[in-house]
């Protein structure tokens, strides 16, 4: 895929940081007419539970990532919704985060992730999975922050340089 299709990808965890993170990435497909991909990596113990569990039951890996991906658009819905034009596709790589973005990347545009997720210390200023895509990724990587400065959220990405 040549850069000029390839898309952008936007790691989202459901917390504020991603949503941060996807308002960005939307309005930039917006203006340049990348397609998004949205991806939100998983494992049994961060899935949630499939509409297929029972007690004494454990459904196939599949039903858990139907899960995710179900949870994964319903977070991102409204979002998705106020940018129309905008081509989306999901993706839910099994394994950790920071392994499941650098695979999508390596076909990607751009990628981009909040500062950091649910699980991010208030101190750090980078995540363990944000800092792993930032070091390791064949591409382009955005970290967008949270800003209420409009002057900093204004910023023209160059990519060409």
């Amino acid at each position: 895929m040549d850069a000029i299709s390839s898309p952008i990808v936007v790691g989202h965890d459901g917390s504020a940081f991603a949503d941060t993170a996807l308002a960005w990435v939307l309005r930039w497909a917006d203006v340049t007419g990348l397609p998004v991909t949205i991806a939100r990596a998983w494992t049994l113990r961060t899935a949630p539970r499939p509409s297929t569990w029972e007690h004494g039951y454990v459904p196939p890996a599949a039903d858990f990532e139907q899960a995710v991906r179900e949870r994964l658009m319903a977070d991102t819905r409204t979002l998705v919704s106020q940018y129309g034009t905008v081509e989306v596709s999901y993706a839910t790589p099994r394994g950790p985060a920071a392994n499941g973005l650098l695979t999508l990347a390596e076909g990607a545009s751009l990628v981009a992730v909040g500062p950091r997720g649910l699980g991010g210390f208030k101190g750090l200023v980078l995540g363990s999975v944000s800092e792993a895509v930032v070091r390791h990724a064949s591409c382009p990587v955005v970290v967008v922050r949270d800003s209420e400065d409009p002057a900093r959220s204004d910023r023209v990405l160059d990519l060409d340089s």
